[in-house]
């Protein structure tokens, strides 16, 4: 077996650091089944030790100009364009997604994010005023303290940007716990902070398990914040875990998201929300996955989902193309073959795809692009987030049912209305109960949240909203 490539030390207070007592813990190649990396997964004592480190720096870095905190993550930016190519190799390798996707949305899309926080920021006050501006009060802005930051191995630099560019400007200081599955991408991220010169302490990277490093992160005094993006089950522990000590919990989960079709949509919208379910291999907590379809156009949107999802191409993750890879983990696949087999169990129509490795990739954890139709609200395929690329379509015939079948979930992440009639479609998206609706394909513009409402949590990442995040407000009467 070739040598793997190492990842065992943590960034703790400005330093690369050996694990209290590190677990080795091998990372896979989706494609191959087989490990390309080792890292270490640190326990209780590490997560104390990076959190006296960032509870040490607080003080000093909130004190710090915002102009100052900028210029950092101006820096930040530019050993990113810099090693751009680099952090996309690496995603493609541990996420399993092709390389131009890589390089074009899962590596872009953090450049991105760095980006809008930038343009939000130069237009921050911490300062504002309270009320009106002759009450004599104001509005103040405090940096919230030490914050515990999770994400998972989906979008490994989109989730990791999201919440530590905010929180610097914010002025935190913070603990990074990145999945274990995707776990390099963090570890070259860290790089590019050394590299900017943060000062120690305000940045931290441990490795490890959400049942240990998560627990001891989400249930710590010094930790004031906990912001997580995963699971709406591991959600729900890091709330309870975290209830004890009365932090702020902001959580980014999951998605079961309503793509309802009338027959008046355009020509390419049944192929833009096919494209969009099956995006970085179904694996999108905003994935369009129940397409509903305006009856007198069910039958033929079933046959052009079935024309698309045939023609979809997969591939290897470092390949360059249009094709789509593997997905994460022999648990997903796993999990993604199960609902499969339960929607042909439950009496869904299968239009293409199915259980089973797709011809020619039987190596990697590979996933036939699978479409069901005539799937009912009573099927796991309808209610279960599945992440994988696998698409549900639902007839209706009204406006009112397709509203009520969006809403018939526990999930209210994104939904996606297609028609050509204006007043219906803001009818209609004003009655999805979801944090995001997408009309026609128009996606959210640079500085917009990404957040949801119910099962999916209540988050605001991104532009002003995610700065406001990680800062406490304080009333201050008489300032003048």
């Amino acid at each position: 077996m070739s040598t793997l490539l190492q990842g065992k030390q943590f960034y703790i207070n400005g330093a690369w650091v050996n694990p209290q007592q590190g677990k080795d813990f091998e990372v896979i190649d989706p494609s191959t089944e087989k490990p390309f990396a080792v890292i270490a997964l640190g326990n209780e004592a590490d997560v104390n030790n990076a959190v006296a480190a960032a509870k040490a720096a607080f003080p000093a870095w909130a004190a710090t100009n915002p102009k100052e905190r900028l210029a950092y993550v101006e820096k930040i930016l530019a050993i990113y364009k810099k090693r751009f190519n680099e952090m996309a190799e690496t995603m493609s390798r541990e996420v399993g997604c092709a390389l131009d996707m890589s390089l074009e949305a899962q590596t872009a899309s953090g450049q991105y994010h760095i980006e809008n926080f930038i343009h939000a920021f130069k237009n921050f006050e911490f300062v504002q005023p309270l009320v009106t501006k002759d009450s004599g009060g104001r509005l103040k802005y405090d940096s919230m303290g030490v914050v515990g930051l999770i994400t998972p191995w989906n979008w490994p630099m989109n989730q990791i940007t999201l919440k530590v560019i905010p929180a610097l400007l914010a002025g935190c200081t913070m603990i990074l716990k990145p999945s274990e599955i995707t776990p390099m991408s963090a570890l070259l991220w860290s790089e590019f902070m050394h590299e900017a010169g943060l000062p120690a302490g305000v940045y931290n990277l441990i490795n490890g398990e959400g049942a240990t490093v998560g627990t001891a992160l989400s249930g710590h005094k010094d930790v004031e914040m906990i912001s997580f993006t995963g699971s709406t089950r591991a959600g729900r522990l890091i709330t309870q875990n975290a209830a004890e000590t009365m932090k702020r919990v902001v959580l980014e989960l999951g998605g079961k998201g309503a793509n309802i079709i009338f027959a008046d949509a355009d020509e390419a919208a049944v192929e833009r929300g096919l494209l969009h379910c099956y995006n970085n291999s179904g694996q999108n907590c905003e994935a369009p996955s129940r397409m509903l379809v305006e009856r007198s156009y069910y039958e033929k949107a079933i046959s052009i989902a079935k024309q698309v999802a045939e023609n979809v191409k997969l591939g290897k993750p470092l390949e360059k193309g249009d094709h789509f890879g593997p997905v994460v983990s022999q648990i997903q696949y796993d999990k993604i073959q199960a609902l499969i087999q339960s929607g042909i169990d439950q009496g869904a129509r299968l239009v293409c795809g199915g259980t089973g490795k797709p011809q020619g990739f039987e190596t990697g954890y590979y996933v036939r692009p699978t479409v069901f139709a005539d799937v009912t609200p009573q099927m796991r395929i309808f209610r279960e987030e599945i992440f994988g690329p696998v698409l549900s379509i639902i007839p209706f015939d009204t406006e009112d049912q397709a509203i009520a079948l969006a809403n018939d979930t526990d999930y209210g992440l994104t939904n996606y209305v297609q028609t050509q009639n204006p007043e219906r479609a803001r009818r209609v998206a004003s009655a999805l109960r979801s944090g995001m609706v997408e009309i026609n394909g128009n996606g959210l513009p640079a500085g917009c949240f990404f957040g949801g409402v119910k099962h999916s949590g209540r988050a605001r990442e991104g532009g002003l909203w995610g700065i406001e995040e990680y800062l406490d407000t304080k009333a201050i009467c008489g300032w003048e």
